[in-house]
């Protein structure tokens, strides 16, 4: 099921390190600039994941220069919550701290369970095969979500 691509949207997670960096720089390199997009983090406490690097890389998607940053910092920082059009959560702390932020909007929040691959695997081709999971999973729910990658924008 593909839908037209939403104006805004937030991903959001625990630390903004892992999934959310992952699932936003992924979302640019399909939909390319038409929508805004954005992640957040409950917590930001953590700088982005190496892992999440790498496997980003490997399908042509820069997030070195990822900044993390949480939703205090976000609101801070100017971007308000009610200006998206869509929050996606990656996990359940996260969704409950955006159905608590967005109570008095009318905004869609969507949960996605996508796997936290932080702390699983011994070896480093272990760790990478869980963040390629990871990757995989949120490749997949975009494309469910939002139809095939735009042609132009997996070109460049």
């Amino acid at each position: 099921m593909s839908a037209e691509l939403p104006q805004s949207v937030l991903f959001c997670c625990d630390h903004n390190a892992v999934r959310s960096p992952m699932a936003e720089g992924i979302m640019k390199k399909f939909y390319g600039t038409d929508t805004y997009v954005q992640s957040v983090g409950v917590k930001n406490d953590l700088e982005i994941d190496g892992f999440s690097i790498a496997v980003c890389k490997e399908i042509d998607v820069e997030l070195s220069r990822h900044r993390s940053r949480s939703f205090d910092e976000m609101e801070q920082w100017g971007d308000d919550l009610s200006s998206f059009d869509l929050v996606i959560a990656l996990s359940p702390a996260s969704q409950r701290r955006a159905l608590e932020l967005t109570r008095f909007f009318h905004l869609d929040v969507e949960y996605w369970p996508i796997l936290d691959p932080t702390g699983l695997g011994e070896s480093r081709d272990a760790k990478l095969a869980q963040f390629r999971a990871a990757r995989d999973q949120i490749v997949d729910r975009l494309i469910d979500r939002f139809g095939p990658p735009c042609a132009d924008s997996v070109e460049q």
